[in-house]
């Protein structure tokens, strides 16, 4: 039963880092891997001195940030409500309601955000409706991170809150008896004994996250974004495919795709030091 999980990641994930040396060279097709001319940390130099350097690092850091402010809680806080819930047929609709963005198409998932943001849209019909201006919001570089956040959590909420709902039920029961009797109401139920009941797993998925950090999905960003909100929608994983796949710039992409790599490992490593000294809870 192992051998396929550790073929995929032999083939898929250690085969690949091998490419990963073509960072430190001007690599040539025709040439190859090991035939290329060796540049050392040129690329590198190239991506810190050039004017893009500052502004997609501080787009991918924004978009994480907000994301783990507002997306990672989401799951959560929703886990804990249905969790609450008695009846068992409002809770499955409502399980199933959330559940059901997961499995979209992401190209459907865009195509649905475009038309309901473009300037005679859904969302701008309301708004205009109310008295407002429609606008194309995507074509609004201050618009398009809440546009992303929002559409994210939309998508992603229910299905990652699985997780916390199987943690939800390995909770004592008897702690949720005790606390009755002693007189918590349901807040005081959640706060003291859900709560802390999923905490482990809550802080597991936390330092998972902090690992990714950097690693904004591109694929989503490539389909919403355009030129002219650049200034804000452009992140590393964005500048990576163009350089490398539209620009062919192979080595540099892959230098600027190794420095995303390794500041995700040290970001991983310090959270994992960290909940380990705070806390019981680790990776390792």
């Amino acid at each position: 039963m192992m051998i396929p999980v550790l073929a995929y990641y032999i083939l898929f994930q250690y085969g690949p880092m091998y490419g990963a040396i073509i960072a430190f060279k001007e690599y040539s097709p025709i040439k190859g891997i090991l035939g290329s001319d060796w540049v050392g940390l040129t690329h590198f130099q190239s991506f810190f001195e050039s004017y893009y350097f500052w502004r997609i690092l501080k787009n991918t850091l924004l978009l994480s940030l907000y994301s783990l402010c507002f997306e990672f809680p989401a799951p959560i806080i929703l886990a804990l409500l249905i969790n609450e819930v008695r009846n068992k047929r409002f809770k499955s609709i409502v399980q199933s309601v959330t559940y059901m963005p997961h499995f979209i198409s992401l190209i459907v998932i865009c195509g649905i955000i475009k038309d309901f943001t473009n300037s005679g849209g859904l969302i701008n019909t309301f708004i205009t409706y109310l008295g407002g201006d429609g606008q194309a919001m995507l074509q609004k570089p201050e618009l398009f991170r809440s546009i992303y956040i929002i559409s994210d959590i939309w998508q992603g909420m229910g299905w990652t809150s699985i997780i916390y709902l199987a943690a939800l039920m390995n909770v004592d029961q008897e702690q949720f008896e005790a606390a009755r009797i002693d007189g918590a109401g349901r807040l005081r139920q959640i706060w003291n004994v859900s709560l802390p009941g999923i905490l482990p797993t809550i802080i597991i998925m936390l330092i998972l996250r902090i690992g990714n950090l950097l690693s904004v999905g591109f694929e989503k960003i490539i389909l919403l974004y355009n030129p002219a909100i650049y200034d804000t929608a452009d992140v590393i994983s964005s500048f990576v495919y163009r350089k490398g796949l539209l620009e062919f710039g192979w080595s540099y992409s892959a230098a600027v795709g190794l420095f995303n790599s390794v500041v995700n490992l040290i970001l991983l490593v310090l959270a994992n030091r960290l909940s380990k000294k705070f806390s019981e809870n680790s990776l390792w």
